[in-house]
């Protein structure tokens, strides 16, 4: 996990150094979202991989550690105007829903991938080029 957490890093500091690049408002707008989306992804996966790694010592960090997500999910939905970050947002809320239904359906230690995968789809939305 640390190393998605990396990888979001990078994409955020990718995008800042590519926005001396870009022209045009929509472009640079986008980029802004991705920094800040990237940022954002990076912390909630931390958060519940370290929600995971902890339920058996306190199992309700889970479910704290989805709310925060889905309300950071929130904000940055609510903040972006592209469709790709949009969507993209879409799909790691969904990822964070299938964690939240196998925890509720008594699973310990949660397949993370949709999560995962949904954090790396924003790093190629994010990608310059």
């Amino acid at each position: 996990m640390k190393r998605r957490r990396t990888a979001a890093l990078a994409v955020a500091i990718t995008t800042t150094a590519a926005l001396t690049a870009l022209t045009g408002c929509g472009a640079l707008d986008k980029a802004v979202d991705c920094v800040k989306t990237a940022d954002a992804i990076a912390t909630s996966v931390d958060k519940l991989q370290q929600a995971v790694g902890n339920a058996t010592d306190d199992p309700t960090q889970i479910d704290q550690a989805l709310d925060d997500i889905n309300t950071e999910l929130g904000k940055l939905k609510d903040t972006t105007d592209n469709a790709d970050l949009s969507k993209a947002v879409d799909d790691l809320t969904k990822g964070v829903d299938s964690v939240r239904t196998a925890v509720k359906n008594g699973d310990a230690t949660p397949d993370l991938k949709p999560v995962t995968d949904a954090a790396g789809e924003i790093g190629k939305v994010c990608t310059p080029g």
